[in-house]
């Protein structure tokens, strides 16, 4: 009774390769505006091959046109979205494979976070929230955060708690702004992140945290927010933001992120 569907096994992979393809790009927009245009898009692909099955030629070739000529429309619109994908892809390949032949060639570990980054970063944290001093830390893993770092004040200093504090002091010329640094330098202040256009970001979180959910949604980098409202601390990664109610959960998710890298 199915004679007619000639299926090999090429077409099936190919089937589940576009499935695949399909849903990361589903969870690149998950949320965004752009989800709307993707469900939208679908639709109007799915109505142009029915009514080319149909032989409804008129109405094909007028879709085909506008599907044809959309593709150009299409890159302007998702350019955030694609660039975000490409940046994620690429990172992930490159240092992957750097990462592997690195071991292998000089029998090298993922790195630890330094106890004393982590004392002085924690502490500093922990004042900063206990005086309501808002403050954005963005904590480098693999990506390279140069385009960050130069929209900012370069410093290249050692971790200090009170350095820190003293950069997100409310008079200071440097507080306002992301902190960039790695696990033996503050690298630079005042830097601008890119903002996130999350729909799903609960609305009690403000631009420090749209900022450090973008620079970690196109980065795999990490981030700390300290709320100026509340004093709340929070920790982000991969764009998920997860409430911090101690110094020890602090220490372990930084201890974990820089694991998994």
């Amino acid at each position: 009774m199915l004679d007619f569907i000639n299926l090999h096994w090429i077409d099936i992979v190919d089937i589940l390769l576009v499935g695949l393809l399909i849903y990361q790009i589903y969870k690149l927009i998950r949320g965004t505006a752009a989800m709307s245009i993707f469900v939208g898009i679908i639709i109007l692909y799915f109505v142009w091959l029915i009514v080319k099955t149909v032989h409804m030629e008129l109405l094909s070739a007028i879709l085909g046109q506008v599907l044809g000529v959309g593709v150009l429309a299409l890159i302007i619109i998702f350019q955030p979205e694609i660039r975000r994908f490409l940046l994620h892809l690429g990172n992930n390949s490159i240092h992957r494979n750097g990462n592997f032949i690195t071991r292998k060639l000089f029998g090298t570990k993922n790195g630890a976070v330094p106890l004393a980054t982590l004392d002085e970063l924690t502490q500093a944290v922990r004042k900063m929230s206990e005086t309501n001093t808002g403050a954005l830390i963005v904590m480098t893993h693999r990506s390279s955060l140069e385009s960050i770092t130069e929209t900012g004040d370069r410093i290249d200093a050692i971790i200090n708690r009170r350095l820190i504090e003293n950069l997100f002091f409310k008079n200071s010329p440097l507080h306002d702004g992301a902190l960039v640094m790695d696990t033996s330098k503050l690298i630079a202040a005042r830097c601008t992140l890119p903002i996130s256009d999350n729909q799903n970001i609960p609305p009690q979180y403000g631009m420090r945290h749209r900022a450090a959910v973008g620079i970690t949604e196109q980065t795999d980098a990490t981030a700390i927010v300290v709320s100026e409202e509340t004093g709340g601390i929070s920790f982000v990664k991969d764009g998920v933001i997860k409430t911090i109610s101690s110094l020890t959960e602090l220490r372990l998710a930084i201890e974990d992120s820089y694991s998994a890298s």
